[in-house]
C-alpha cells in the first residue's frame, strides 16, 4: 500500500450549515433503495391506494433516513480517502468539523430506527439489518468496502434486495400475508446485479482507493477488466429474471424486460471503450434501463399475486 499523507481541514465554525449536512447525506444516492422499496410494494399485489401511509413512510425510511445514514457513516470513515478523491466534501473540507460527522451518523441511525418502528416488526427488522450493513461496510475492523467483491455485494443486497423485500413484506403484512418465494428470488437477483452498479461508482475514486488500500474492483482488476466483469454481473441476473417471467407466463412483461436488457448492450459497448471516462455517462443511461426493468418485473409479480 502506498503511504500518503492526507489531512482533513479544520474549521472553527461552531454552527453547522443545513446545506452542508444535506450534502453529507447525499440525496442523489437515495433513489436506488426508494425505487426498490416501491418495486417491492408494487410486487406485493396489495392495493397501494389503501395503504398510502405505509408506502410513503417506507419510501422516506429507505431514502432520506436509512440510505442517508449509510452515506454519513461512509463519509466519516472515508474522510481520509475523500481528502484525496473529493477534498471539497463536507468533512475533509472542514465544513463539518471535529467529530460532528460521526455524531450525525449516530443521530441519523437512531432516527431511522425510530421511524422504522412505525412499519411493524418486518420494517423494523429489515431496517436493523440494513443499518448493520451500512456500518459494517465502512467501519473498521469489518470495513467490507476494503474489498470490492464483498463491499459491493453488501450494498447491492441492502439497497436493492432488502429494500424490495421490505416493501413487499410491510404491504403484505397489512393483509396478514408475507412475500412468497417468487418475490424473494427476483429481489435477490436484482440485488446481485446491483453489485455491478456499485462498481461503476468506484471509478470516481480510483486514486484515493489505491493510495489508502481500498481494493475496489477497478483497483484490483484494472478499469478495463473491471468494466467487463461489471457488465456481466449486471446482465446475468437480468437474464435470469427474464427466464423466470417466461416460465411464469408473463408475455407482456417479458417483451418489455427484454427491450430494457437489449437497450443496455450498446450502452455497455460504448462504456467499454473508455470505462473510466464514461462511467458517469453509463451511470445515467444503462442504469436507467436496469431500474426500468425492475419495475417491469414488479408488475409481473403483481399480476401473479392477483
Amino acid at each position: 500500500m502506498t503511504t500518503v499523507n492526507v489531512s482533513v481541514q479544520s474549521n472553527s465554525r461552531a454552527v453547522l450549515q443545513p446545506r452542508d449536512v444535506l450534502e453529507l447525506l447525499k440525496p442523489v444516492t437515495w433513489f436506488p433503495p426508494m425505487w426498490a422499496y416501491m418495486c417491492g410494494a408494487v410486487s406485493s399485489g396489495v392495493v397501494l391506494g389503501d395503504h398510502l401511509g405505509v408506502l410513503l413512510v417506507g419510501i422516506v425510511l429507505t431514502g432520506p433516513l436509512a440510505c442517508a445514514t449509510s452515506q454519513a457513516v461512509n463519509d466519516w470513515f472515508d474522510r481520509h480517502v475523500d481528502a484525496i478523491n473529493e477534498p471539497n466534501r463536507p468533512i475533509p473540507s472542514g465544513r463539518i468539523p471535529g467529530r460532528w460527522g460521526l455524531g450525525i451518523a449516530l443521530t441519523w441511525s437512531l432516527l431511522t430506527l425510530a421511524v422504522a418502528a412505525v412499519l411493524g416488526r418486518w420494517g423494523f427488522a429489515a431496517t436493523v439489518v440494513g443499518l448493520l450493513f451500512a456500518w459494517a461496510y465502512s467501519m473498521p475492523p469489518v470495513r467490507l468496502k476494503q474489498n470490492g467483491w464483498f463491499g459491493n455485494l453488501a450494498v447491492g443486497l441492502s439497497y436493492e434486495s432488502l429494500a424490495w423485500v421490505t416493501g413487499a413484506a410491510v404491504l403484505l403484512a397489512t393483509v396478514g400475508a408475507g412475500p412468497d418465494a417468487r418475490i424473494l428470488v427476483v429481489a435477490l437477483l436484482y440485488g446481485l446485479g446491483a453489485h455491478g452498479i456499485m462498481t461503476i461508482n468506484d471509478y470516481k475514486s480510483i486514486e484515493g482507493d489505491r493510495a489508502m488500500g481500498v481494493r475496489s474492483l477497478p483497483v484490483q482488476l484494472g478499469p478495463e477488466r473491471a468494466a467487463r466483469v461489471c457488465c456481466a454481473v449486471m446482465l446475468v441476473p437480468q437474464l435470469a429474471v427474464l427466464g423466470l417471467l417466461m416460465a411464469w407466463d408473463r408475455p407482456l412483461q417479458v417483451v418489455l424486460l427484454a427491450a430494457f436488457i437489449i437497450a443496455q448492450v450498446p450502452a455497455m459497448g460504448r462504456w467499454l471503450t473508455a470505462p473510466r471516462a464514461l462511467a458517469p455517462w453509463y451511470n445515467g443511461t444503462g442504469v436507467t434501463a436496469y431500474v426500468s426493468g425492475m419495475l417491469t418485473s414488479a408488475f409481473a409479480l403483481r399480476g401473479l399475486a392477483g
